[in-house]
């Protein structure tokens, strides 16, 4: 499937690969190993070799059953690896918050995206993103990271999603941030079940109708479990650096159906895959084939 070409930030032809950078202690996947600022920066630079065209940087865990911290404490991770990455990296930051001062700080010192798993739903932060003319990443959830998988449940799963979204949109437009700086998240594993994560990718062309780019993150999630493990009992028990099979291959499903952005842990291997996606529709196909007995 085409992606756009006209969209501030995005590659043309194909996904933009938007690599996760959190810098916290207890982040579901990688919690605590890139709290060090040298070792954040390092990871990120390193992404970007991989072929990262995004960085993504989050100082608050949003997992299920999460806490939130502190303002000071979210600035105090984040500011010191995003004005390093600022300097550093070939390619546009995100910051990842919920928190308008936040929000405020990190765009002001470098990053061009402000990722809220929120929908906007925070006073100030559509209008930060505003102020700077940052590109906003608007996301469904349903309540709040530390209660959203306490039984979701949607009478009607896509049409629920898709109108909080627009109300997204609605609000960042209402505040000033340009409608071709507007992403749209539908929130996988966020108030969902694992039903609901399958389906949403079955039916992401139903939010293609909003008009905007749609971002995806399955990545390394725990829905995820159930499609890693060699057997039904040990699903529970797959830790999430061994999901990579199911994440690569869901976010190219995503991206077959019309994501625009996938946001991922593992970027090499994302765009391995990618890349053999889109040689089996291209000429370049033909020459791999030329340039070897396989």
């Amino acid at each position: 499937m085409p992606h756009s070409t006209t969209q501030p930030l995005l590659p043309a032809g194909r996904p933009a690969l938007l690599g996760i950078l959190n810098v916290t202690p207890d982040s579901f996947s990688d919690g605590g190993l890139y709290l060090d600022v040298e070792r954040a920066v390092e990871h990120g630079l390193r992404m970007v070799e991989e072929g990262a065209d995004l960085l993504d940087i989050g100082g608050e865990s949003t997992r299920p059953g999460s806490a939130s911290v502190s303002v000071e404490e979210e600035l105090n991770r984040v500011l010191p690896v995003i004005e390093r990455l600022a300097d550093k990296a070939s390619v546009p930051l995100s910051i990842d918050t919920r928190k308008p001062e936040v929000a405020q700080r990190a765009l002001g010192l470098g990053c061009s995206i402000l990722n809220d798993v929120g929908g906007l739903r925070d006073p100030g932060l559509a209008e930060a993103a505003a102020e700077h003319d940052a590109v906003v990443i608007a996301m469904h959830m349903r309540g709040e990271p530390a209660t959203m998988q306490q039984d979701p449940r949607y009478t009607d799963l896509v049409g629920e999603i898709r109108d909080f979204l627009q109300a997204s949109v609605d609000r960042a437009e209402r505040a000033g941030v340009r409608p071709d700086r507007i992403w749209i998240d539908p929130g996988i594993g966020f108030g969902k079940t694992y039903s609901d994560n399958l389906r949403l990718i079955r039916d992401l062309g139903a939010f293609l109708e909003l008009g905007k780019p749609i971002v995806i993150g399955v990545s390394r999630k725990g829905f995820l479990g159930p499609l890693s493990s060699r057997s039904a009992g040990s699903a529970a028990l797959v830790p999430p650096r061994e999901r990579l099979i199911p994440s690569v291959l869901l976010a190219v499903e995503a991206a077959r159906r019309g994501a625009s952005v996938l946001r991922v842990h593992d970027v090499a291997e994302t765009r391995q895959a990618l890349a053999a996606w889109a040689a089996v529709d291209s000429a370049d196909f033909v020459h791999l084939r030329q340039g070897g007995p396989n």
